[in-house]
């Protein structure tokens, strides 16, 4: 897609090592714009640069565990995006997150902690050090979330992050209103990505080491869920489809504030839409 230059528009897009980020990396950058790819390892950085995409600018290392390299990243990438000419960022879309499968009681601490660092902490980071790019670039910031305020057992430690960004995304738009800044959810149900086979190996693994006499409250009900989850996943959506989404939220003049996609993302939007109550016992009957 051929854009003047003085209409090019700057992206930035965690995670970007695989699945999701990835797709959204390639697609924004074969479509007009230009797109700063973090990633934690260089590895993934010399992955990105092999598919020699001169719009795709891989920038390693962000763990968005570590404030100080958040702090580097938002002076590089502005550096870059001024030495390019370019009228600040048009939008952060914050992406990076994993998270486990366990029942509460026997969640890993400290890989929970890890994660409310990243995506919480971190994201709450992002916003900060890159907000005044895209106040000057009239842009808006982007979530790539699930539909949190619907639980789901054995996720918390994805949902409760993607509750955070609930709560930071709809705050965000309310001060940023006045400013022109819109916070904008893409809230994903089924998304076909690699992360689907490596938490069902992790789960699997966790069967075997977590405590006999605490597992036993839960071990039928997980592997009920994980043969359920079997059919899910074979009707996930590729992660391409979460690209165009965000490709069309990017190029809205009014964005909508939320965008569904994904396997069973209608559903959920259906039950967020009921009261809580109301929610809350249609799940108990499906659980």
């Amino acid at each position: 897609m051929n854009i003047p230059k003085d209409r090019r528009r700057a992206v930035l897009v965690t995670g970007c090592s695989s699945g999701i980020g990835r797709a959204l990396a390639l697609h924004l950058a074969t479509s007009g714009f230009i797109v700063f790819a973090t990633v934690r390892k260089e590895v993934d950085a010399e992955s990105l640069r092999g598919l020699k995409e001169p719009d795709l600018v891989p920038v390693c290392p962000l763990d968005l565990t570590r404030l100080e390299d958040v702090i580097r990243t938002a002076d590089a990438v502005g550096r870059e995006i001024e030495r390019r000419g370019l009228p600040g960022l048009y939008a952060l879309i914050n992406n990076a997150g994993a998270g486990g499968i366990a029942p509460v009681e026997l969640m890993d601490l400290d890989k929970f902690r890890v994660e409310l660092q990243a995506r919480v902490l971190g994201s709450v980071a992002m916003v900060q050090g890159f907000l005044p790019m895209i106040r000057k670039a009239g842009g808006r910031i982007l979530w790539i979330v699930t539909p949190a305020a619907v639980p789901t057992p054995y996720v918390a430690s994805i949902h409760a992050c993607d509750f955070a960004w609930n709560c930071l995304a709809r705050t965000l738009d309310l001060e940023l209103k006045s400013q022109k800044v819109p916070s904008v959810m893409i809230r994903c149900g089924g998304i076909r990505t690699e992360a689907v086979g490596k938490s069902d190996r992790e789960l699997t693994e966790s069967l075997k080491r977590w405590p006999a006499d605490r597992l036993a409250f839960y071990e039928d009900a997980l592997r009920r869920w994980m043969k359920d989850m079997a059919k899910f996943d074979a009707q996930r959506t590729p992660a391409g489809k979460v690209a165009e989404v965000v490709f069309k939220a990017l190029k809205a003049g009014r964005p909508r504030r939320r965008y569904s996609i994904g396997h069973m993302a209608r559903a959920a939007a259906f039950l967020e839409a009921l009261p809580q109550a109301m929610g809350d016992a249609i799940l108990r009957m499906r659980f």
